[in-house]
């Protein structure tokens, strides 16, 4: 289980080890467990940006990349 972070903190990205602030919302489903429509959001920083997308990419998960609203790396 996660402990939610204050609203004022910035998003995290969630590659394995990485405390950065997240620049790009990666979006995705595997369609062999989810709905269609249905969207889970991994956290990416500018030097996870690739590797996370590729990783969802060959596995056919990935839907969509979006930069993330308020990122200090994006809007600083």
């Amino acid at each position: 289980m996660t402990t939610p972070r204050p609203a004022d903190e910035a998003p995290i990205c969630s590659a394995r080890g990485c405390r950065a602030p997240a620049a790009w919302a990666l979006r995705w489903n595997n369609p062999r467990l989810h709905d269609p429509e249905r969207r889970k959001t991994w956290l990416a920083c500018p030097d996870h940006r690739e590797s996370l997308g590729a990783f969802l990419d060959a596995r056919g998960f990935l839907r969509e990349v979006a930069a993330v609203t308020g990122s200090p790396t994006l809007e600083g």
